[in-house]
């Protein structure tokens, strides 16, 4: 893959403001896979819903934040949660080989999935060859 998506930095001002909002924030893992025209992101978010999902796009970050909803059955508490943060938060810097006006997103029981087109000038073609 040739750095199609990258980590994002920031500068030291933007950091220290990405670490205050990010205290309370999980990074989700996140699977990568490049096909010839697309490359997926696949990004498991649990206890993350589709109303508290935000999907964002500028100056080539993507930006993916959810809010953790977890329900508990009426009556009930929990004794003990391994979730800790209240929210998922992660941030790419994309490659210009990427369609930004043709990225797609479902999220299904938790799992984010994103669909990065590659723009048609980077998408792999076959040239025919003829017989002389």
């Amino acid at each position: 893959m040739s750095n199609i998506v990258r980590s994002s930095s920031h500068s030291p001002l933007q950091q220290r403001d990405q670490e205050k909002r990010s205290q309370d924030a999980l990074l989700p893992a996140v699977d990568t896979f490049e096909e010839s025209d697309v490359l997926k992101l696949v990004a498991d978010m649990p206890g993350v819903t589709h109303e508290s999902l935000k999907v964002e796009i500028d100056n080539n970050v993507l930006s993916l934040e959810g809010d953790i909803a977890l329900n508990m059955p009426e009556g009930l508490s929990a004794l003990h949660a391994e979730v800790r943060g209240q929210r998922f938060a992660r941030r790419f810097n994309l490659s210009h080989e990427i369609d930004s006006d043709a990225i797609t997103a479902t999220i299904v029981n938790g799992v984010l999935t994103l669909t990065l087109p590659k723009k048609d000038s980077h998408r792999t073609r076959r040239i025919e060859v003829q017989a002389a």
